[in-house]
């Protein structure tokens, strides 16, 4: 993304009226952030949801100067810029809609076709959550995972910590600019973060912790992930808002049960009963839902019992493969109007039956 292009989209974004959604529209319609301020009225007025108020936003010339601001500061600080239309932008990041026009990225990140987990909870972790996240990494590390989280106390902190010391990518999300870390007492763990990983925000240098930036912070953990992984969460929490958030953006949901009695397990027991998120009691559980190890072992041949009797959804599901041959499952999601969560749960059901056969990269078909 050279300067130019920076300097135009963070303008953009400065304008009254403009958010991610909008954004896009603009750039997609016109082409580039320097285009939109170039339109005449008349091809911004042909956009649908642009009218004359979005317009006179846009001739405010004083945006420019915040923009060309930030854009000396993310030179300076050797911050990439990561354009929603630039191959080095998350892959899964561009199937959300409301996901950001610009990320703010620092470190060594590489997430090119690597698996990817968010692993959140509460902040007052115990050590029954601090056993299962060490248990599970350490299962998890012969695939090399990326391992997401928000770097706040408790569930985050722990988890980017376990992943630096068995040598696993890890990125922390925040709701801030990268001129700063938050929590303060966390800036002992940058250095090495960034050595393997490093941080993404979506925020400018001028942005502080503000209460309203981690709902939109746990957006981004839970669009850049392949799969969201509750550990411990009170009845209420953000780590609740990030599974929601997942689950709107079809994405797979994990919850590790407690016993009922404990208060940082009401939310994830309430999860996985109101089948919001998938039971994980450990790594295989994580790797049979996410197929994982399908791309190193052959399965043996599914032999379909004869006089199946299925469920209406299972039907719907079977039909829908059997029309159409060998799918997606976030497709057959989309297609079949379920929730991955719901759909997988499914699949399961459906394979022991014998109707239908999971395959490498998360495809299935019908028997």
């Amino acid at each position: 993304m050279t300067d130019t292009d920076l300097f135009n989209t963070l303008a953009l974004m400065r304008i009254e009226g403009v958010g991610d959604i909008v954004a896009k529209k603009l750039i997609n319609h016109l082409g580039s952030a320097q285009a939109v301020f170039a339109a005449k009225k008349s091809q911004l007025l042909a956009i649908e949801g642009v009218g004359e108020v979005l317009y006179n936003n846009l001739k405010n010339t004083d945006v420019f100067k915040h923009a060309e601001s930030e854009v000396n500061f993310v030179r300076q600080q050797g911050i990439t810029p990561l354009y929603f239309l630039d191959n080095n932008y998350p892959e899964r990041l561009k199937h959300c809609i409301d996901g950001p026009v610009v990320l703010f990225s620092s470190g060594n990140i590489n997430m090119a076709g690597r698996k990817t987990i968010s692993i959140v909870g509460t902040r007052q972790m115990t050590a029954y959550g601090a056993d299962f996240i060490r248990k599970l990494l350490e299962d998890l590390t012969p695939l090399n995972p990326v391992i997401i989280s928000g770097f706040a106390y408790g569930v985050d902190i722990y988890a980017h910590q376990v992943a630096m010391d068995i040598n696993l990518q890890t990125i922390g999300v925040v709701a801030h600019g990268l001129n700063q870390v938050y929590p303060k007492v966390h800036k002992k763990y940058v250095a090495k973060m960034e050595e393997n990983g490093g941080f993404m925000t979506e925020f400018w240098s001028t942005s502080n912790p503000d209460r309203e930036n981690f709902v939109k912070r746990n957006r981004i953990v839970a669009g850049i992930s392949e799969a969201t992984i509750i550990v411990e969460s009170a009845e209420k929490g953000g780590s609740l808002i990030t599974a929601n958030l997942a689950n709107d953006y079809n994405r797979d949901v994990f919850a590790v049960p407690g016993r009922i009695t404990d208060k940082y397990s009401m939310g994830c027991n309430n999860l996985i009963k109101s089948q919001r998120a998938n039971l994980l009691t450990n790594a295989a559980d994580l790797i049979y839902m996410l197929n994982w190890e399908l791309e190193e072992k052959k399965h043996a041949p599914v032999q379909k019992q004869l006089f199946v009797t299925l469920e209406p959804e299972e039907q719907k599901v079977y039909d829908y493969l059997l029309k159409n041959g060998k799918e997606l499952l976030d497709i057959i999601a989309l297609q079949c109007e379920m929730p991955v969560f719901r759909l997988s749960s499914l699949l399961l059901t459906m394979e022991l039956k014998g109707v239908i056969r999971p395959l490498p990269g998360k495809l299935f078909e019908a028997v």
